[in-house]
């Protein structure tokens, strides 16, 4: 028997057919509707490559809000439709098997962690309408190099941090907040480096513009070896070098007066830190799980080691806490301020200068001992240095034993004649000097010497 249709049949049966692929397409997907708008607020689907509607009955999708996706490991692409503006927090998140992502020109905002974790996203284009990217918005991916638009003029902290193969972050030239130098990004004026691409290898110099070193701006670089830090810095933001792994040595500059919380944890491979005199407080977890550190020397400079709060990681931790192999630790100064635990989970033994104050049997619970120098020094700090009662006077500190010391004078030092001002003998390994005659010359500069 013949089946025949009239032309309004078949347009209702056509109107049927597209009503049935809307509802099938708008199954794999929980959403909500705000002022005639789609925001897609679940996926339900099986996986593989997923095309998101850009109209769910009748209305347009505009968008994916936060935890969307997330960790739907299955997914290995997704295209997202021209009709969204905005991708939300987290919306991507954890997509193991999320090998490529289109996003369309009409994006204007990409969340916080909105594809954190996608260990497998080699490629990603941002488009030109992108204004704002999230913190940890494109962290832990397998990105080789990300472009930067000049759209783009809010980035937040880490977004494209742990990519163990992005080898350079570029920025558009046009770009009026932030520029690139050698594939690493910094704020337009170059006076703060952001970002430094986590395959980066080998020696880095950070250029004599920058001022700060972001928060997190070197984090889990690998390959980096050596990194100069110019005079210029000084401000080092918290876990700036955390997890350098490969990093053996940095010497901080003596513009830098704090090391931020976890400012170098878990480099690995460090064995030797120089710290400057202008460094006042080592905070949390500065040195966290640096297990290649034997021995560090703390200026007298430095008047607190120990936590702070209203960092936004972990909870606080001692400042070497995880340093297994630090065995000494030698102070310059007076004992500063004791977090009681700031040393406590290393085998260290703690060296501090005779004449100087406040140490003890132990300190943050493991043993003091005198630091026993091979020359006699002068400790140019402390309220025994400089005037009083009328007499220039200083502490001069060597070793345990009762030894004389001279002490010597001149005016002029790029014509120097020393001559002998007065001696005295250590007690305990150190003692008091003042010169009664200091106000007579228009310059005096002191050594000492063994007699």
């Amino acid at each position: 028997m013949a089946v025949h249709f009239t032309s309004s049949t078949t347009t209702r049966l056509l109107l049927l057919l597209c009503t049935l692929s809307a509802a099938v397409r708008a199954q794999d997907f929980d959403y909500r509707i705000d002022a005639g708008a789609v925001t897609i607020t679940r996926y339900r689907g099986s996986g593989g490559a997923v095309n998101i509607p850009g109209t769910i009955n009748g209305l347009p999708v505009t968008s994916i809000g936060g935890h969307a996706f997330f960790g739907c490991t299955g997914l290995t692409s997704i295209t997202i439709p021209n009709s969204v503006t905005s991708i939300g927090p987290q919306a991507f998140y954890g997509l193991t098997g999320l090998t490529s992502v289109a996003i369309p020109n009409s994006v204007t905002s990409i969340g916080q962690y909105a594809f954190c974790n996608c260990f497998a996203l080699a490629n990603v284009a941002i488009p030109n309408s992108v204004t704002t990217i999230g913190a940890c918005a494109f962290a832990n991916c397998a990105l080789t190099s990300i472009a930067l638009p000049n759209s783009v003029i809010s980035i937040g902290n880490e977004a494209f941090s742990g990519c163990p193969g992005l080898l350079a972050i570029t920025v558009d030239a046009l770009n009026l907040a932030f520029a690139s130098q050698d594939g690493v990004m910094f704020n337009k004026s170059q006076a703060t480096l952001i970002q430094c691409p986590g395959g980066k290898t080998g020696s880095y110099t950070i250029p004599d513009s920058v001022t700060s070193i972001g928060r997190n701006a070197f984090k889990g670089c690998t390959g980096l070896i050596s990194i100069t830090i110019p005079d210029s810095v000084n401000s080092i933001g918290g876990g700036a070098f955390e997890r350098c792994t490969g990093l053996i040595s940095i010497a901080i500059p003596n513009s830098v007066t704090s090391i931020k919380p976890y400012a170098f944890s878990y480099c690995t491979s460090l064995t030797s830190v120089t710290i400057p005199d202008s460094v006042t407080s080592i905070l949390d977890g500065a040195f966290f799980g640096c297990t290649s550190l034997t021995a560090i020397t703390i200026p007298d400079s430095v008047t607190s080691i120990g936590r702070v709060t209203g960092f936004e990681e972990p909870p606080a931790v001692d400042a070497f806490l995880g340093c297994t192999r630090l065995t000494g630790v030698y102070f310059e100064g007076d004992a500063p301020a004791d977090y009681n635990l700031a040393f406590g989970e290393t085998p260290a033994t703690i060296y501090f200068l005779p004449g100087t104050t406040g140490w003890g049997s132990d300190y943050s619970r493991r043993p003091t001992a005198p630091w026993v120098l091979p020359n006699p020094v002068i400790l140019g700090f402390g309220d025994s240095f400089g005037v009083r009662t009328n007499r220039f006077g200083f502490i001069i500190s060597w070793a345990t034993n009762d030894i004389p010391v001279a002490v010597e004078a001149c005016a002029d030092l790029t014509q120097p004649t020393w001559l002998p001002v007065g001696s005295v003998t250590l007690k305990n390994g150190s003692a008091y000097f003042s010169d009664a005659d200091w106000a007579n010359h228009p310059a005096r500069f002191y050594r000492v010497r063994s007699e």
